[in-house]
């Protein structure tokens, strides 16, 4: 671990609040810190008290961050002391810029404050490392420039994913339902109106789990817990899925008591609409999904049904991975639906397993009750 009791850290941030944070936490830890309201400030502060760390906004009125940075690295020692940058502005771009004026490490607003005690430490430990061992630290931190690089980069396509992406699907939606609801549109506008509208819910089914499946990986997927009716629940994705069932010529059974437990509403729902919908591909023509809910005493099951091919020993249990799917009589699955199944319900503190029906399969969920 890093001394602390004699660092200084020189925290350069426009915003009174962010300052008043940053100091907070990092005294708290044993650092001094020292306060740069603007960046011209904050270059004078540098070479009056030479502190061992900086702590450096981006945007700021007058000298920027990028600006501060790099004046910063042209003075007399200033290319040993790291430099961390704090920003609300979370894309490539300003990576890119942050780090090509020299910076050591980039901090996204709002930041932990846990978080950003450790990367100051680590801030401090790699620009030690770097005076000692030159060429090894220049790769490891081209390498970990690489991965924050990648990791930006996928965060934005999820936001194109749900915003540029997401938006488009719900309009296309609602011209169906428009068409459906037309009472001079044919017979054959409307089945084809039905099938807009499924495959609709389809793609958005699997927006919302490739995000979710996003948030997790970066510890951003929280539940907001409250009661919920498995009954009640099961009954409205058999009538929200009524008509992907029917066009697929499968009749959906339900048979799920009422039962509460506590959950977060929408990620139940969407668990058990891609349960059910992972069922409807797989169940054949004129047959049933069953969706049955049992009582084991302090814990609820939730069992889904199908009388399709099952799914082979081999894959039993990569199944619940990400892209790995299984073969069905219809197209729409990308293997994403049940690794966020396996997600939400652990998140829940719940168990998901698949057992044989004979033929078909038996998707599986238990919860606590007093989850």
């Amino acid at each position: 671990m890093v001394e602390r009791r004699h660092h200084v850290v020189l925290v350069i941030d426009d915003n009174a609040s962010n300052r008043a944070l940053a100091q907070a936490t990092l005294e708290d830890e044993g650092y001094q810190v020292v306060l740069a309201a603007t960046g011209e400030d904050g270059v004078a502060v540098f070479l009056s008290t030479a502190p061992d760390c900086v702590l450096l906004d981006v945007q700021m009125p007058g000298m920027d961050g990028v600006a501060v940075c790099k004046r910063i690295r042209e003075v007399p020692g200033g290319g040993d002391v790291p430099i961390v940058f704090l920003t609300a502005q979370r894309d490539v771009e300003t990576f890119d810029r942050a780090r090509q004026a020299g910076g050591d490490d980039f901090l996204t607003k709002p930041f932990r404050p846990d978080e950003l005690v450790l990367r100051i430490e680590a801030a401090m430990k790699l620009r030690r490392v770097s005076l000692e061992r030159s060429e090894a630290f220049e790769l490891i931190r081209r390498q970990r420039d690489d991965v924050m690089r990648l990791q930006l980069q996928r965060e934005q396509l999820m936001a194109f994913l749900v915003h540029d992406l997401k938006n488009p699907v719900h309009a296309i939606k609602l011209n169906s339902e428009l068409i459906a609801r037309d009472r001079a549109a044919s017979p054959r506008s409307l089945t084809a109106a039905a099938g807009i509208r499924s495959d609709c819910e389809a793609l958005q089914r699997m927006i919302m789990n490739l995000l979710d499946l996003s948030k997790a990986d970066e510890g951003r997927l929280v539940l907001t817990r409250q009661p919920v009716d498995l009954a009640a629940l099961a009954s409205e994705i058999a009538t929200s899925m009524a008509e992907r069932a029917r066009t697929a010529e499968v009749e959906l059974v339900v048979e799920v008591a009422p039962r509460t437990i506590q959950g977060d509403h929408e990620l139940l729902r969407r668990v058990l609409e891609n349960l059910v919908d992972n069922a409807i591909r797989h169940a054949p023509a004129e047959s049933h999904v069953l969706i049955a809910g049992i009582d084991r005493g302090a814990d609820i099951e939730l069992r889904v049904a199908d009388t399709g091919p099952g799914v082979p020993p081999e894959l039993r249990e990569r199944v619940f991975e990400r892209f790995v799917q299984g073969e069905s009589r219809s197209r729409g699955g990308r293997g994403l639906g049940l690794a966020f199944c396996k997600l939400a319900v652990e998140a829940h503190g719940g168990a998901i397993w698949i057992e044989d029906a004979n033929p078909g399969a038996v998707f599986c969920v238990r919860f606590s009750a007093a989850a």
